[in-house]
């Protein structure tokens, strides 16, 4: 799993085997929820395989925020950085393989690397997407129809479009699943 990741990490052999020694590999089944809405989050999980939807509950309307896919990292950000209760529920929607890291380990070794530019940098830039790809969620809620919303979704992560069950697809869209069978069905038509 981690092979992937080494050439991007200018670390000793030692020091590598010792921080991915610290990961635990887990599989689960789909619907298994990894962080419910108000705990602290205490894991990173990364996934080897499988697919993860971040949630919350809106008055009894679960309302999808973010999938996560192959080699993506997933952790209720704002509970797991400041130990505040989760606003989330982290669940897979797929049968996975997930490796996940306890925070007091992973603090361990974010302490240890800091002062190395190329690690530092590394995980500044993957903070930065992750809150560029919320604001762009954010900002598609604001201006965009719901229909353009679907276009955006199949022109620029057409994998949740393929492995996504429709009925989430839909939540993360702000549509009921009826009102997404008509956006696909008025596209179907214009075709």
């Amino acid at each position: 799993m981690f092979s992937q990741f080494r050439n991007k990490f200018p670390l000793t052999d030692e020091k590598w085997l010792e921080y991915t020694s610290y990961f635990n590999r887990i599989e689960v089944a789909s619907k298994t929820t990894l962080l419910e809405e108000g705990e602290i989050s205490k894991k990173l999980f990364l996934i080897e395989k499988g697919c993860i939807r971040v949630w919350f509950n809106n008055n009894g309307k679960d309302l999808t925020t973010q999938f996560f896919f192959e080699n993506k990292s997933v952790a209720s950000i704002e509970s797991f950085i400041k130990k505040m209760p989760s606003p989330v529920v982290v669940e897979t929607i797929e049968p996975s393989v997930i490796w996940w890291i306890h925070k007091k380990d992973l603090d361990k070794i974010l302490e240890e690397i800091k002062e190395i530019p190329e690690l530092r940098d590394h995980l500044i830039d993957m903070l930065f997407n992750r809150t560029f790809d919320y604001m762009k969620y954010f900002v598609s809620f604001i201006k965009d129809s719901p229909t353009q919303r679907y276009l955006n979704l199949i022109e620029e992560r057409p994998q949740i479009i393929q492995r996504v069950p429709q009925h989430y697809i839909a939540s993360y869209l702000g549509v009921t699943t009826v009102h997404l069978s008509r956006i696909k069905s008025k596209l179907v038509r214009k075709k």
